[in-house]
């Protein structure tokens, strides 16, 4: 059957194909054309549309015909014919008087010819075939069962698997994966692992085409649940990769960098598994060559995109010793600089985008390294790095990030859609999340593009770039936090928290009204915890991180709070959020938080003898509630140590309001509050000062 047309062995997708078509046929052509088509409509059995679909092939191959003409095929023989033919020739069971390999072979090109129609690919009856044309790419045989599911002990039929009918299987094949739905479809119909076998089995045509498919098909919105359902398989080709791998020459090894990050799992998939764990290790050994080498810029970005990808997986663990780390960091940092150090107005390829970006993230695996103090060590993301080493890593990534600053002082707000731009301030409010006193007045000049354009996109004044988002999230994990309005201020909020407690850049930040900003975005949280109620709650450490910096703004600017209607409003938030927190445990350290941000807004009030309103009288039952429940030793909880130091400032700051509000004294002498604290805690308690403190103070109001 070779002279009949075959459209994948000169095509790969839908709507691709030769110049030629119906239209460049002589007139005589496309009269015998018309007829055939005639005679396919008026076919009174299998062997009449045969014969006709025979002829059509042979006067214009299936690949060239329009989609018109597709359209009129379609109307005369649907796909019940070539699902039919595909299965009865799978079968073993000749028709219409030819052998099942020839069959076969029509059916597969007469599925590729409809499948160039993106309008027949969501068919049933096509997507029927895809079991078939997998088991065909995988081993030219099939297992098959009756309709009532009974299993012959003679239903196995072998082929012999041609290119030009391999090239057709894959032809539909990479058409459904390029549909819309078609991904799913393949996955549930067992695309997966049959494709990985068939690469692993060496079948023909693997290589160059059941690969680059799997690279789609893992690629998509499937991927992790590819790695969920078929682990094992995937795990089988990642070692056959590997190992071509570690036997290619370093030019077959830079070709192959940019193919091998499809093949890896989404981190978290397959990181207790010991043997992904070896595979890692071996990939890191044929890499680690390559990035000590001299490479030209067109193989760099690939081979530090790989890097970047095994550090997602395992981080420093399988890279190498600790002189190879820094050479890698060191290449990341100075392509960085390279890429963002040109001259205003100049544009970055997208090519280099993505370089840059698997360069932000070798840079911020080592940041935790980097950013630990000499005087008090920590454990290291990098075993075994000297001090020097350190230092010279800190010294490549301040360059780095002062490229990212010099970058991003250049972005204007028309460009604050741009992937690339939240790419550059995602990884410098890493950087600014560990590090804030180096680089610090070009910090404190960039905060107010970093506010403005965290505030931006929280006040949803930009879609682009959360539908940009969407449309490139390939998790399907329920846990995973989806692209949110709030995102760039959640990733901006550690940085916040430590300029906040400095003067000059505290400043700055109160000149952009960053704490009005904050009491939006926390009243955003709460609406969320308060929408979850009932449901199982988790911890929430940007609330927190957002309640420690207007903590700091409270603490250090008194007069901004008592003049500031954001805090007026942030005191009433406080006050609706404490009771209710105070019946989620997994909450405690927002309560604390809530609870001792209150607590210092209360004392800077005037002092007053007028009786409060139900409201306030609710909010002081509820601290002293909290702080005794926190402080009774039978109730401390492992969050403790997290929040023994508000509880401290919320007793100074309790202190403080009982000397301007008399009439907290008679609440807590209604409670019989201090005395039942002290009795449970004793006098080597951890706050006795400052119960001591608030004992005094409540004597001065007697």
């Amino acid at each position: 059957m070779a002279e009949i047309g075959c459209p994948g062995s000169s095509t790969e997708g839908p709507g691709s194909g030769s110049a030629d078509s119906p239209g460049a046929l002589s007139p005589s052509q496309r009269e015998l054309l018309e007829r055939c088509l005639h005679a396919l409509n008026h076919a009174k059995n299998d062997s009449h549309t045969l014969a006709a679909l025979l002829l059509i092939t042979r006067l214009c191959p299936a690949a060239q015909l329009d989609p018109e003409t597709l359209q009129r095929i379609f109307e005369a023989v649907g796909l019940d014919l070539p699902a039919r033919l595909l299965l009865t020739a799978c079968r073993g069971v000749e028709s219409a008087g030819l052998p099942a390999q020839e069959l076969i072979s029509l059916a597969a090109a007469l599925l590729a010819a409809l499948s160039t129609d993106s309008n027949l690919l969501p068919h049933p009856q096509l997507l029927s075939t895809i079991p078939l044309l997998l088991n065909i790419l995988e081993n030219g045989q099939k297992h098959t069962e009756d309709e009532d599911e009974s299993r012959s002990a003679d239903a196995q039929t072998t082929f012999t698997t041609d290119e030009p009918l391999l090239s057709d299987c894959y032809q539909v094949l990479n058409a459904v994966c390029a549909s819309e739905k078609g991904p799913e479809q393949l996955l549930s119909r067992g695309a997966v692992p049959a494709l990985c076998r068939a690469v692993i089995k060496k079948q023909t045509l693997s290589k160059e085409k059941a690969l680059p498919l799997l690279g789609r098909l893992l690629s998509s919105g499937v991927r992790t649940q590819s790695w969920y359902k078929h682990s094992s398989e995937l795990l089988s080709l990642l070692r056959n990769i590997s190992q071509d791998f570690s036997e290619a020459s370093n030019e077959a090894r830079l070709e192959m960098c940019s193919r091998i990050p499809l093949f890896l799992p989404p981190p978290g998939v397959e990181n207790e598994n010991t043997d992904f764990k070896e595979i890692v290790g071996h990939l890191w050994a044929s890499l680690r060559p390559l990035v000590q080498g001299k490479i030209k810029q067109e193989h760099l970005g690939a081979v530090l995109v790989l890097s970047a990808c095994l550090l997602d997986l395992f981080g420093w663990e399988s890279v190498g010793n600790p002189k190879f780390c820094c050479l890698l960091v060191n290449r990341a940092c100075v392509e960085v600089r390279m890429g963002l150090e040109e001259p205003p107005g100049t544009e970055i390829s997208l090519s280099l985008q993505n370089t840059l970006t698997a360069c932000y993230r070798i840079m911020e695996a080592a940041m935790e390294q980097a950013c630990t103090s000499d005087a008090a060590p920590k454990q290291t993301a990098i075993s075994g790095l000297s001090l020097q080493q350190s230092r010279q890593v800190l010294g490549a990534l301040e360059e780095a990030f002062s490229a990212e600053i010099y970058y991003l002082k250049q972005v204007e707000e028309a460009s604050y859609d741009d992937p690339f731009v939240f790419a550059t301030f995602r990884c410098l409010c890493a950087w600014l999340a560990e590090e804030t006193s180096c680089l610090k007045d070009d910090v404190i000049k960039l905060l107010p593009f970093l506010i403005g354009y965290a505030k931006t996109h929280f006040n949803g004044g930009e879609k682009g770039l959360a539908e940009w988002m969407s449309k490139m999230s390939i998790s399907n994990t329920a846990h995973d936090r989806t692209w949110s309005r709030d995102a760039a201020l959640r990733y901006l909020l550690p940085a916040l928290c430590h300029l906040s407690a400095e003067d000059e850049p505290r400043r700055e930040l109160l000149c952009l009204d960053a704490p009005a900003l904050l009491v939006e975005f926390l009243s955003s949280g709460w609406d969320t915890i308060r929408a979850q109620s009932g449901t199982e709650e988790n911890r929430e450490p940007s609330l927190e991180t957002c309640c420690s910096t207007l903590l700091n703004f409270t603490i250090t600017e008194p007069q901004r709070v008592r003049s500031d209607p954001c805090f007026v409003a942030l005191e009433v938030l406080l006050s609706e959020a404490l009771p209710v927190l105070l019946h989620k445990p997994r909450l405690q350290v927002l309560a604390a938080y809530c609870c001792t941000l209150g607590l210092m807004i209360s004392r800077l009030k005037p002092a007053s003898a007028v009786s409060v309103d139900a409201a306030q009288r609710r909010w002081f039952s509820s601290v002293l509630q909290f702080l005794r429940m926190v402080l009774d030793c039978s109730q401390v909880s492992v969050q403790w140590d997290e929040t023994l130091e508000l509880h401290r400032l919320s007793l100074q700051a309790l202190s403080g309001c009982v000397l301007n509000q008399p009439w907290i004294r008679t609440l807590m002498r209604d409670q019989d509050w201090l005395r039942s604290v002290c009795c449970r805690l004793g006098s080597d308690s951890q706050v006795s000062d400052q119960l001591e403190e608030l004992r005094r103070a409540l004597e001065k109001q007697k």
